[in-house]
């Protein structure tokens, strides 16, 4: 199953490479634009995949978004100068990962939020500001914030308290310029952990909000456009 697994990886990249070298053709990119596409085309692919194993909400919401070929090269492009003025804004706040034809960023939620509370830090506001001043600068985009929690309490707590967490941080993007039509959230509970839960170092890095930043038909349109 695995050597099968690698070999259907190595012809989609294949694919995907030939692609590249069809848009590149057409539109005579320089040596360093090309360069990133590539990165961007093949890391769609394998993004895509991890996205699948892992079954992480985030990552499914981007490789649900996934359109690949050509224009799916140009939207990688572009996610990369969106994913370079995310980092360069919330600097530590955040994680801020290119993952495929999208972006994912992860809060800590004790950087959002007090112990076992689902009300914004009012201190700690200015990096979801900083976060939607980036993301209303266009409207090519939409988003999926998902809460999470480690294992401590029970399943229905954890439940609650995540979705709770996660429509706080969208009503709050949404009161700062980022349209609703482009915002979902959801709750995941402790049902996608990123560690065991075995100590507390490992909790704490369980309990987070994740952003799916992925693009919608304005920026689909615009990068089938462009090839």
């Amino acid at each position: 199953m695995k050597n099968k697994q690698l070999i259907t990886l190595a012809l989609v990249v294949l694919f995907y490479l030939l692609e590249f070298k069809a848009l590149a053709q057409k539109k005579e990119l320089n040596k360093t634009k090309k360069g990133t596409i590539v990165g961007a085309s093949t890391g769609a692919v394998i993004g895509g995949m991890i996205g699948n194993r892992k079954k992480n909400t985030a990552l499914g919401a981007i490789l649900g978004a996934t359109i690949g070929g050509a224009a799916g090269a140009v939207i990688g492009n572009k996610m990369d100068k969106k994913a370079e003025k995310l980092e360069e804004q919330l600097g530590t706040t955040a994680k801020v990962e290119r993952v495929g034809e999208g972006i994912r960023v992860t809060f800590d939620s004790k950087l959002l939020f007090d112990f076992a509370k689902a009300d914004l830090k009012a201190e700690n506001k200015e990096a979801l500001r900083k976060f939607a001043q980036t993301i209303a600068e266009s409207n090519d985009t939409d988003l999926m914030i998902i809460g999470h929690t480690d294992n401590v309490g029970s399943d229905t707590y954890n439940q609650s308290l995540s979705n709770k967490r996660a429509v706080t941080v969208k009503s709050f993007l949404n009161s700062l310029g980022v349209s609703s039509s482009r915002l979902r959230s959801s709750g995941k509970g402790e049902s996608e952990p990123l560690k065991n839960n075995d100590s507390e170092m490992q909790r704490a890095q369980n309990r987070r909000v994740e952003i799916a930043i992925y693009a919608n038909n304005t920026m689909k349109n615009e990068a089938k456009s462009e090839i």
